[in-house]
């Protein structure tokens, strides 16, 4: 079992990820992974010494091409239980929750295969039992 949970702000030092809700002209923007057949929002793991802010920023260029767009911080997320990133079900990993509206795009930098750009939510998630959590966390507090 797989456990989200919401904060408003943690240690900074505990944020492993950065993960970017993105429209395009009031649109969805979900990445395929060129390994799988699913879809998710962009995303991905803090290099070292790097800003969460800038992480947020480089993986919302490299997953989805996204050359001008606004970017702002949602809240803090974790999840816990065993995972691909967390090998016992005690374990837990914290990320910070983005949104960002992209206005153009360019090319795509990264292990993404395409994005789409559709008006409802997909149904074939890559992390169906977290990213959909995310998004209603961000309807829940007035982002979406």
């Amino acid at each position: 079992m797989v456990e989200v949970q919401f904060y408003d702000s943690i240690n900074d030092n505990l944020l492993k990820f950065a993960v970017i809700i993105s429209k395009f002209d009031g649109k969805w923007v979900f990445c395929k992974h060129w390994e799988r057949d699913t879809y998710e929002v962009p995303g991905g793991h803090r290099e070292a010494d790097e800003p969460i802010l800038e992480t947020a920023k480089r993986e919302l260029q490299e997953e989805t091409g996204a050359v001008n767009f606004e970017i702002k911080p949602i809240c803090v997320y974790s999840v816990k239980g065993k995972t691909r990133v967390n090998e016992n079900i005690d374990d837990e990993t914290f990320g910070m929750l983005f949104i960002a509206d992209i206005t153009s795009f360019g090319n795509i930098n990264s292990e993404i295969e395409k994005i789409i750009i559709v008006d409802d939510l997909v149904d074939n998630w890559t992390y169906p039992l977290i990213q959909p959590k995310l998004i209603a966390e961000a309807k829940k507090r007035g982002y979406i």
